[in-house]
């Protein structure tokens, strides 16, 4: 990670060779503090260039060693990236935290645990090979690795870019085809870093072999940045709308007339009798 970005796809095989005997042994991955004193400077002031690539190269280095097999150790101060050298005679720099950079260090730690903690791919089978299966370690020339994490049937995509050029419609190969929901990005805006990535797009895995996978997707990759990917189940396809079919009568059907609604019949006449029209004639 000190060597400077532009050199490091001559340096790539330094990243992949961990995984030729990390399980021969249980094996733990510290960042302690003999790597923080006798002169040997601080994790941040390790990274190179200017003070966001240093944030970004350490924020980068944090997710690939919390996606990497074995235990982790982070020694105190490294955590939130102190910017001196740890001193035994003094207390940590915690009036470093009132500036952005650091609080988004911290933060990503914190959120790095909760991943670990709560994704068993991550740490189920940390010794063994079941665990773990690179997607693609060879592309050396971009600088950028691919790999799954993993526990039986249940699993998570890693990629990380140790370039600080963004690569727009990257495509690896993956081992279902489902959705993939980005839910860590090394370089979100609330770490500090630029925003760049995949957030709020469904990543529809394609029936296009990759990598020596059944099915790829296209994805964004950041700058200086890691990012973890979960599959989920593909979205329901929206139901088809039923249509109702209305069938005309035939025309041959004999239907029953309609009664005819009665006439009222007038009431007839009334005779006035005869006694009583002599009567009205006779003279008074």
């Amino acid at each position: 990670m000190a060597q400077n970005p532009v050199h490091r796809k001559y340096h790539h095989d330094l990243l992949t060779f961990s995984m030729l005997y990390c399980f021969t042994e249980n094996f733990m991955l510290p960042f302690s503090h003999d790597e923080v004193v006798h002169g040997k400077g601080s994790m941040l002031n390790k990274m190179p260039g200017d003070e966001w690539q240093r944030f970004a190269n350490l924020r980068l280095l944090y997710t690939y060693m919390f996606t990497h097999p074995g235990k982790k150790l982070l020694f105190m101060g490294t955590e939130f990236g102190q910017g001196t050298e740890w001193n035994s005679a003094t207390t940590l720099d915690w009036y470093v935290l009132q500036y952005g950079f650091h609080q988004g260090m911290r933060l990503l730690v914190k959120d790095l645990n909760r991943l670990y903690h709560g994704h068993p791919e991550l740490y189920h089978y940390e010794f063994e090979w079941q665990g773990f299966e690179w997607i693609d370690c060879h592309d050396a020339e971009q600088s950028i690795l691919s790999y799954i994490r993993k526990k039986d049937d249940d699993f998570l995509v890693v990629v990380v870019n140790f370039t600080p050029v963004p690569r727009h419609g990257y495509r690896i190969g993956v081992p279902r085809l489902c959705r993939y929901t980005e839910v860590l990005n090394s370089d979100s805006h609330y770490y500090g870093g630029s925003g760049v990535g995949n957030g709020g797009i469904d990543l529809i895995a394609e029936e296009r072999p990759w990598m020596e996978k059944p099915y790829s997707i296209s994805i964004t990759l950041p700058p200086l940045g890691g990012i973890v990917l979960r599959p989920e189940p593909l979205p329901p396809k929206p139901a088809l709308e039923e249509t109702v079919v209305v069938s005309e009568p035939l025309a041959d059907t004999d239907l029953p007339e309609a009664e005819s609604p009665k006439t009222a019949v007038a009431a007839p006449p009334v005779a006035i009798p005869d006694a009583v029209e002599e009567e009205l004639a006779q003279p008074e």
